[in-house]
């Protein structure tokens, strides 16, 4: 049984408790019996449950979520990163299933992920395992909101589309953008993907700009892990009919050898945008 519930993201950390607390509660009444739980946060997050640092819960640091939490539900709470959350749901339940050695790739306005290795989710030594978006493909590229340049994100993620689109705006073209936009600096992702659906050849060609990136990424994360399975989920993975193609013509020509090895096989993930909390649930089960 799937129970749906949502509510704005909390704002610090006595807020986030509250609300982690509220669902808790909310759900629990539809789902008795419950012994533990699992909870999945965007940001860094130790394997023991502590969140150093969030970009989207501003003000909220090296804060111990699994046991604030913990003690409020008077419960187990095990706390993990939501992009973990993903990968163990997809590997669970969804795209991954039928292999031990997998990565999860979520596209959204960053990069997020998880990895599974020999049938095991990993972690990482502190946790932090999956912070994909933020491996450096050019130190001379773009500022990131990190604090470093030329992350990976600043080349294949939701903004990095949207700031390639504002490139070709600016060269005359796209121009349909900005109309159904209402200006420049409010072009998205969600446009040059409508605008692609649609026909538009530069917003395809914008699309697989991104591919080619998304491509680097893979090929890098493929020598380093060897995994049997990339899942590509996120919001933008519901776009991949449009550059699925591009994706993996680039992602074979950037692979070593792709020609005398087997490549990992690319798949997109099936669970939506519900993958997280379904993860979550599989992780506080653990």
């Amino acid at each position: 049984m799937v129970v749906d519930d949502r509510r704005p993201t909390p704002k610090g950390a006595d807020h986030l408790v509250d609300t982690v607390a509220e669902l808790a509660a909310a759900l629990g009444a539809q789902v008795p019996q419950i012994d533990s739980v699992g909870v999945g946060l965007p940001g860094s997050i130790t394997s023991a449950g502590v969140l150093t640092s969030s970009p989207h819960l501003p003000g909220v640091t090296h804060f111990d979520a699994a046991s604030a939490l913990s003690e409020r539900l008077a419960r187990i709470v095990r706390v993990t990163n939501d992009a973990t959350c993903a990968a163990l749901a997809e590997w669970r339940t969804g795209a991954g299933q039928g292999t031990d050695d997998m990565i999860m790739i979520t596209l959204g306005t960053g990069i997020g992920g998880g990895v599974v290795a020999g049938g095991r989710l990993l972690l990482g030594a502190h946790g932090y395992i999956g912070e994909f978006g933020h491996m450096m493909i050019d130190p001379d590229g773009p500022s990131c909101p990190c604090g470093q340049r030329g992350c990976w994100e600043r080349y294949a993620s939701g903004s990095a589309i949207a700031l390639e689109a504002k490139r070709v705006v600016a060269t005359g073209r796209l121009q349909g953008l900005v109309e159904a936009a209402g200006s420049v600096d409010a072009i998205s992702s969600e446009h040059v993907v409508a605008a692609a659906t649609a026909g538009d050849a530069d917003a395809v060609g914008v699309l697989e700009h991104f591919a080619m990136w998304m491509s680097v990424g893979l090929a890098n994360l493929a020598l380093a892990f060897d995994p049997a399975m990339f899942v590509i989920g996120g919001g933008l993975s519901r776009a991949a009919a449009i550059y699925e193609g591009a994706l993996r013509r680039w992602f074979a020509a950037g692979v070593y050898a792709s020609d005398l090895r087997p490549l990992p096989e690319l798949r997109f993930a099936v669970l939506g945008e519900q993958a997280g909390a379904v993860g979550a649930a599989l992780y506080g089960a653990e």
